[in-house]
């Protein structure tokens, strides 16, 4: 080779380098500029949400707007929602997709889904039956908003302006109570009302707390118990600012809510089925709130008959374990032995929470063996505010603040104590507690590189399908050695399958409230008292119930894959955090992250 043509030939050489560094150096550019888009837009769409849903802020830590109880129901509520969700998905058509990493394509497809779904509810017109249909005997704000300025719930309750901030939430609370009556008075119009048993129970659970008075307001909370460095001057104002407020605002809204809702509201209430299906373009509204929850599109059919499935499943599992235990008798008689039978009671309050503190200890030695990221927020057992109590289930997860200055808590409920039988609380722990939603939560929200909506978001499908999940590790664990304890899973289970069935069957086919309580007190050991309240539940939270199921048996397909496809390579540990260390994905993008996980391990 002639010295011309190595010259040549090196340059031509230098050239390709030269030109392949410059083609990445672009790529990186590339990248780069799109991951900044996409967090600007991610923070900025943030920013407005937070300004809209103000009590968003609160569970964070972020106190900015913590003197606001959001509007929430009005048109100009939606208008500015709209608007900002039309805005968020113009903004991200101008992002590179291709350009991003993989945990930023995840985001962005995440970000995508819940926005295209926002504008859905705009482009056809369904938002409006929610807003028709503001208050109901479960969620409605008359019971929630004790969970935020009741001095016990999320708003923080330490200086003074914290005081002056629930002071001012109170006077929101109050307009958002007139704007609900407007809407209700709109949704009369329109014959989109709440079935009669439910507006029944609002009147009854108002006419309760305007006949406690000031006293036994729950709202007076925050002035029973005062921080060590608020004043004795400024303890005697604010006590007698927070009463005044019960008694010249609340109670007076109260009074007004009730006197509407028993005179006019109930003669409009809906008699029969109490379904979706209903009401004009129910079917259509049921299957655009079904997909919210689910995260993922299937008929409502298709749901009812996994449910049967399901059900059929579960129940041959429950004869083996009565013919283990040796009862005599049908399964029916197994689930009323276990509601009446003394040995699954508990005599009192302490020994139920001392209970669940044994379930605890006995839960957290094997925690670091499946998961490689712990929370480091701990976790309470506590017990659920009497006010609430009686609209609750057994338990429910609150998560702590973002800045730590607040545990989670688990909170279980102690009311009609006899009811509280044994075989059901391990695996209500696992699900409410360690590792369910405490891990799923806490994991995320400590994760302060993920995006506010990764970060605090939820969904239901992915995330009450993780902690049902989590009630079967329990078996893994070895900690239903005790086959009551195994069956109480299998109850919970099966409380599950049958809300597939149930949700569906009161939404879609028209089910009777009594038609799906019959079927709860037939497939499960719960009382009547429990099923009343679940049913109802059902009935005003659509599309939520059989998100459990759907969600769980999609995170058991996902692990069997990684585990067929990994063999020798797959880690239970690292699986689970691949579930949680991103948020609560919609599960569509959570399959995806799964199976590039997968991939990235075979190579």
């Amino acid at each position: 080779m002639t010295s011309t043509f190595k010259y040549l030939a090196a340059v031509a050489a230098a050239f390709i380098v030269a030109s392949s560094l410059a083609a990445r150096a672009a790529e990186d550019l590339s990248a780069a500029t799109a991951a900044k888009q996409l967090a600007a837009l991610f923070a900025a769409s943030d920013e407005v949400n937070l300004k809209l849903v103000p009590q968003t802020g609160l569970s964070r830590g972020d106190l900015r707007f913590a003197d606001q109880f959001g509007d929430l129901i009005s048109d100009d509520f939606h208008k500015a929602n709209e608007a900002s969700a039309r805005a968020d998905l113009a903004a991200l058509k101008k992002v590179d997709r291709n350009a991003l990493s993989g945990n930023d394509k995840m985001a962005f497809d995440a970000f995508k889904y819940n926005v295209e779904y926002i504008v859905k509810s705009y482009d056809n017109g369904l938002y409006k039956i929610a807003q028709m249909l503001p208050l109901d005997s479960v969620f409605g704000a008359h019971i929630q908003f004790t969970q935020v300025n009741s001095g016990a719930g999320i708003a923080p309750f330490n200086t003074l302006k914290d005081y002056e901030d629930g002071l001012k939430r109170i006077d929101g609370f109050v307009l958002y109570l007139d704007r609900a009556e407007q809407m209700m008075r709109r949704g009369i119009a329109q014959k989109v009302t709440q079935p009669r048993a439910i507006t029944q129970a609002v009147v009854a659970q108002l006419t309760e707390a305007i006949q406690g008075g000031v006293e036994n307001s729950p709202f007076i909370g925050p002035v029973a118990n005062f921080p060590k460095d608020i004043s004795a001057a400024d303890r005697k104002r604010l006590g007698a600012a927070y009463r005044n407020a019960v008694g010249t605002k609340i109670l007076p809204a109260y009074t007004k809510l009730k006197n509407f809702m028993a005179n006019e509201y109930l003669k409009a209430s809906r008699d029969g089925a109490p379904g979706l299906v209903g009401i004009p373009n129910g079917a259509a509204y049921y299957e655009y709130v079904l997909e919210s929850f689910l995260t993922v599109s299937v008929s409502p059919g298709q749901i009812f008959a996994d449910g049967e499935k399901e059900v059929a499943r579960i129940r041959a599992e429950m004869e083996a374990v009565k013919q283990k235990v040796g009862f005599k008798g049908s399964l029916a008689a197994f689930f009323d032995d276990i509601r009446t039978n003394p040995k699954f009671k508990i005599a009192t309050k302490a020994e139920f929470f001392a209970r669940y503190a044994e379930i605890k200890a006995r839960v957290e030695p094997w925690l670091p063996k499946y998961f490689g990221v712990m929370p480091k927020a701990k976790l309470e057992i506590k017990e659920i505010p009497e006010d609430q109590s009686a609209s609750s289930g057994w338990a429910y997860y609150q998560i702590g603040a973002a800045d730590g200055s607040r545990p989670g808590a688990f909170y279980a409920n102690v009311s009609n104590l006899p009811t509280r039988t044994t075989p059901r609380m391990t695996a209500l722990f696992l699900h409410e507690g360690e590792p369910g939603h405490h891990f799923q939560g806490s994991v995320a929200q400590e994760n302060e590189q993920l995006p506010a909506f990764l970060r605090f978001g939820f969904a239901a499908g992915p995330g009450e399908g993780w902690a049902l999940y989590c009630e079967s590790l329990g078996a893994e664990m070895g900690l239903y050695d005790d086959p009551y304890q195994y069956l109480g899973r299998l109850d919970m289970e099966m409380l599950r399958a049958v809300r597939m069935v149930i949700d569906t069957g009161l939404h879609a086919k028209g089910w009777t409230r009594q038609q799906a309580i019959d079927y709860m007190l037939i497939y499960t050991s719960l009382d009547k008292k429990s099923v009343e309240n679940e049913v109802d539940r059902y009935i005003v939270w659509p599309g939520q119930a059989p998100a459990y199921k759907v969600g769980e048996l999609f995170i058991r397909r996902l692990r069997r894959h990684a585990e067929q496809e990994l063999g020798a390579k797959f880690d239970i540990r690292q699986f689970h955090d691949q579930l949680l260390t991103t948020g609560v994905l919609p599960l569509a993008v959570l399959e995806t992250k799964i199976e590039t996980w997968i991939q990235a391990k075979k190579s």
